[in-house]
C-alpha cells in the first residue's frame, strides 16, 4: 500500500470514530486494533491476523506507559487539585487583590497575575480558567468592566499552565516525542513570563485607549504591614513551590518525577499548616488526578501504538519525503505546521492534536534541523493559542460556562483575539531568538 493510502487510512479510522461520538483515547485504540490487523497481521485467518497483528502492537506500546518519566503527571496533578479543592488558590487571589491597590483596570491586572500564579500551580489550563471565570468576571462586571476586560485576561492566563512549569501537557508533550522532560519544562518558564508580561501591556493599553473599560472605584487600603504580612504568608509560600521544583530540576538535584513529588508534598503541608486541608477535599483531589491521570495514560498507550503503525506502515517516512520535496524553507515549514494546528484547534482538544501530529510533525522538525525542545515550546504556544480559536477551542466554551447571564459566544471571541495576538506575537520572537525558551535549559546541569 502505498504510504498516502496507509496514512489516510488510518487517520479516516480515527476521525470516523471521533465523528460518531467515540472517545479519543478509545477512538485511538479502535482504530490501532484494526491497523495492527491489516499492517501486522500478516497471512492467516481473521482471528490470528489480530491476535498476531495487536499483540506485537502491544508489546512495542507497553513500555511507554511503564517509564518513569510519566511519574510528574500524576503528581502535578494532584498539586492542582489540592489547590483548588482546599481553598488554597482563593486564599492567594484574596491577598494579590489586596496588594494591587488603587491601580487603573485593578482587576485585570489581579487576574493577570493571580492567574499566572494558579495556572503555575494547577497545571490545568481547563481549571485555571474554571476558577478565574467563576472567581473573578461577576466581580469585575459588578464594578462595571467592560466584558471583553473581564473575559480576555481569564482566557489568556488559563493558557499559561501549558508553558509554566509544572505544566502536566509538557510532560506528555516530551514523553510522546522523546525529549528529555525537565529541559522542555524549563524550556517553558521565560517564555510563560513574557507572555504574561505581554498581558499585562495589553491591558494598559486597554486601559488608556478606554477608561470607561475598566472603571476605577476605591478600595480600601492595606497598610504597609498588612501587605507585608499578605505578601509572605500568603503569596510567597505559593510561589515557591513552584520556584522549588524549577530549581530542582534545573540545577540537576533531583530528576523531573522528584521534582514533582517535592512539589505535591509542598502543596500538601501548605494545606496542612493553613488548616485548609479536609477529608473530603482530600478525597476529591485525589479523585480528580486519578481521573485524569487514567486518561491521560490511555491516550499516551493509543499514541505510542499509532506512531508504531504510522512507521510500520510507511506513512511517516513518506510524509517526511513528500514535506521535504517541496525544498521550502524550513521556517515556511514551521509556520505551515504551526497553521495546521490553529485549525485543527477549531474542531478537537489539544490531546488529540496531540496525538494526531506528533508521530508527525516532530521527525519532520529533526528532518529540517530545527532544536527540538525550541520546536516543542512553539507547539505548546500552538496548542496554547488554539484553545482559544474561534468558533471551537476549549476554552471559549468552558468560559461560556462560567461566565454572567447574558454573554454571549461572539462576547467572548472578541475578549479572545487580541491575548491570540499577545501568543502569535511570542511565536515571532522566538522565531528570531530562540534563546528566549534555550536559555534557562542550557544552565542546567
Amino acid at each position: 500500500m502505498e504510504w498516502y493510502f496507509a496514512l489516510l487510512f488510518l487517520l479516516g479510522l480515527v476521525l470516523a470514530f471521533m465523528f460518531v461520538g467515540v472517545p479519543i483515547a478509545l477512538a485511538f485504540l479502535a482504530a490501532n486494533m484494526i491497523g495492527a490487523t491489516y499492517f501486522m497481521g500478516g497471512n492467516g485467518s481473521l482471528f490470528v491476523q489480530m491476535s498476531r497483528g495487536i499483540g506485537q502492537l502491544a508489546n512495542n506500546a507497553i513500555p511507554t506507559v511503564s517509564t518513569f518519566n510519566l511519574m510528574p503527571v500524576p503528581m502535578f496533578l494532584l498539586m492542582g487539585e489540592i489547590f483548588f479543592h482546599t481553598g488554597l488558590a482563593n486564599k492567594m487571589f484574596g491577598a494579590i487583590d489586596r496588594l494591587m491597590g488603587r491601580i487603573p483596570g485593578r482587576l485585570s491586572f489581579v487576574t493577570v497575575a493571580g492567574g499566572t500564579a494558579f495556572a503555575t500551580l494547577s497545571g490545568s489550563s481547563m481549571g485555571s480558567t474554571a476558577l478565574l471565570g467563576s472567581l473573578m468576571v461577576p466581580e469585575m462586571q459588578k464594578r462595571g468592566y467592560k466584558k471583553h476586560m473581564a473575559i480576555g485576561p481569564i482566557l489568556g492566563t488559563g493558557g499559561l499552565a501549558m508553558l509554566i512549569p509544572p505544566s502536566a501537557l509538557a510532560v506528555l508533550l516530551a514523553t510522546l516525542a522523546n525529549l528529555d522532560v525537565g529541559k522542555l519544562l524549563i524550556a517553558g518558564v521565560v517564555p510563560g513570563l513574557v507572555l504574561a508580561g505581554f498581558y499585562a501591556v495589553l491591558i494598559l493599553i486597554m486601559c488608556l485607549i478606554d477608561p470607561e473599560a475598566a472603571p476605577s472605584y476605591d478600595v480600601e487600603s492595606a497598610t504597609w504591614v498588612e501587605r507585608a504580612r499578605l505578601l509572605f504568608f500568603d503569596v510567597v509560600p505559593m510561589i515557591s513551590i513552584v520556584v522549588g521544583v524549577i530549581l530542582l530540576i534545573l540545577n540537576g538535584w533531583a530528576t523531573p518525577s522528584e521534582s514533582a513529588a517535592f512539589g505535591c508534598m509542598g502543596v500538601l503541608l501548605l494545606a496542612i499548616l493553613y488548616r485548609k486541608l479536609t477529608w473530603d477535599s482530600f478525597v476529591k483531589s485525589v479523585t480528580g488526578a486519578l481521573r485524569v491521570t487514567t486518561m491521560a495514560l490511555l491516550i499516551i498507550f493509543g499514541s505510542a501504538t499509532f506512531s508504531a503503525l504510522l512507521a510500520f506502515s510507511g506513512a511517516s517516512s513518506g510524509l517526511i519525503r513528500f514535506a521535504t520535496g517541496f525544498d521550502l524553507d524550513p521556517i515556511v515549514m514551521l509556520l505551515v505546521m504551526f497553521g495546521i494546528l490553529l485549525v485543527l484547534g477549531m474542531f478537537m482538544d489539544q490531546l488529540s492534536m496531540m496525538l494526531l501530529t506528533v508521530p508527525v510533525f516532530f521527525p519532520l522538525a529533526e528532518t529540517l534541523g530545527f532544536d527540538l525542545i525550541w520546536f516543542g515550546v512553539i507547539i505548546l504556544l500552538a496548542l496554547e493559542i488554539s484553545f482559544t480559536t474561534p468558533p471551537f477551542g476549549l476554552l471559549l466554551f468552558v468560559m461560556k460556562g462560567v461566565s454572567t447571564p447574558g454573554t454571549t459566544m461572539r462576547d467572548i471571541y472578541v475578549a479572545a483575539i487580541p491575548f491570540m495576538g499577545c501568543a502569535i506575537l511570542l511565536v515571532g520572537l522566538l522565531l528570531i531568538w530562540p534563546d528566549i525558551a534555550l536559555w534557562l535549559p542550557s544552565l542546567g546541569k
